[in-house]
């Protein structure tokens, strides 16, 4: 079973996370901010993984840690589950219009980790959630999982439907990505 669990304690957050890749795309989070959980709720449904987040955050400063550190533990956690990565695809892409945004994500599932993140936004807020705080997200993920990732925002003016395009096409990248494919490793050196 592609399984992971994390439980992380700090001063600034206490995270439990369970992480299904062959789930049902069920989704329980409580992360204290609402967008985010949007956002998070959207992942797990369009990727087809089962996602339990709990976090207590200090949201009396802002955001910051509670999603940085959320995009660490699952990042974490997608690393345990994918810990044996025979047969896997490895690399997924895929692009998702939302409305009159459009973006794209593209994954590699090599061990090695990295962040381009090509989009803007103009509004500070969404919702509770800084906009910054969503490419913060993807660099955690990305830094902890082992994976590449390349998202690119290709238009949009609507700073929810750009996000939540992110959000979707990163979903469905990385469903491609973990799909069952082979035996074996895909790479040329025989291991990732």
């Amino acid at each position: 079973m592609r399984t992971g669990t994390v439980q992380r304690e700090t001063r600034e957050t206490q995270i439990q996370l369970a992480f299904h890749a062959d789930g049902t795309g069920m989704a329980e989070i409580k992360t204290g901010v609402g967008f985010f959980d949007h956002m998070l709720t959207g992942f797990a449904v369009h990727s087809g993984f089962d996602l339990t987040v709990s976090c207590k955050g200090d949201l009396q400063v802002d955001c910051h840690h509670t999603i940085e550190d959320i995009g660490i533990c699952l990042g974490m956690a997608f690393r345990q589950a994918l810990a044996d990565k025979n047969g896997i695809a490895r690399y997924g892409t895929f692009t998702i219009p939302m409305d009159e945004a459009l973006a794209s994500c593209s994954v590699d599932i090599g061990g090695r980790p990295y962040l381009v993140f090509n989009a803007e936004f103009g509004d500070y807020r969404l919702g509770d959630m800084d906009s910054a705080m969503v490419e913060e997200f993807f660099r955690a993920f990305a830094m902890n999982a082992g994976v590449t990732l390349h998202i690119n925002l290709y238009y949009g003016k609507n700073d929810h439907h750009k996000a939540e395009a992110i959000f979707k096409a990163f979903a469905h990248a990385l469903k491609a990505a973990v799909k069952m494919e082979s035996s074996g490793i895909l790479s040329s050196k025989g291991t990732l």
